[in-house]
């Protein structure tokens, strides 16, 4: 068995039917809570959507919103101001150039403020199921302690995952992977003892 088909059966009978951990419920939501989550975990960022889309829950009702307003809604999130700009710019030119929803194509995704190449990896797997690959620290971590990759960066780590995992089960594996570095494969302390992919793991430091 391949170590990739290895990690598809163990991480998927470990993780059955995975998704993001951000709270959404549209495209447009899930958008938000990605621009939201940089450099914050998604608890904080499910706390703080909870009321936002309350308040605005599509490009609308946010793109009418005062950009002072808009802040104060997420203040407690690391890079308020910045994020709240970003927010308040993207759904203005969701409503005048987009019709309100969220484009599906990564150009025109990437074109938006506050919006990178993993943020619209996230919202062009998660909202549009497209087999592309978003990579996190946690995923551009697992891969190379795996050995799936041997990369510097997350971009070298995104071409080499692409290059390897079948286009089938991109999506599933992206959470995997994510998933096993949140909770098993942690950047300071990975819990070898209790990992489930410890035979196929290439990480020298394992115990």
């Amino acid at each position: 068995m391949t170590k990739i088909a290895f990690l598809n059966e163990v991480l998927g009978a470990a993780y059955p039917n995975p998704r993001s951990e951000l709270c959404y419920g549209t495209p447009f939501q899930l958008l938000v809570a990605t621009i939201l989550a940089a450099q914050a975990t998604d608890r904080q960022v499910n706390v703080i959507t909870r009321e936002l889309f309350r308040v605005a829950p599509d490009a609308e009702s946010m793109s009418r919103m005062e950009l002072e307003e808009l802040r104060a809604l997420v203040s407690s999130i690391n890079y308020c101001n910045t994020k709240a700009k970003h927010l308040f710019e993207t759904s203005r030119i969701l409503v005048e150039r987009f019709h309100g929803e969220v484009p599906g194509t990564r150009e025109e995704l990437e074109s938006l403020p506050g919006v990178g190449r993993k943020t619209a990896s996230v919202v062009l797997s998660n909202a549009f199921g497209l087999p592309v690959m978003p990579v996190d620290t946690h995923v551009h971590r697992v891969s190379n302690r795996i050995g799936l990759v041997q990369t510097n960066t997350v971009e070298e780590t995104e071409k080499g995952l692409m290059l390897i995992i079948p286009e089938a089960l991109v999506l599933p594996f992206h959470h995997y992977l994510l998933l096993h570095g949140r909770y098993t494969c942690k950047a300071k302390k990975p819990d070898c003892a209790h990992c489930l992919v410890s035979l196929v793991c290439d990480y020298s430091s394992k115990s």
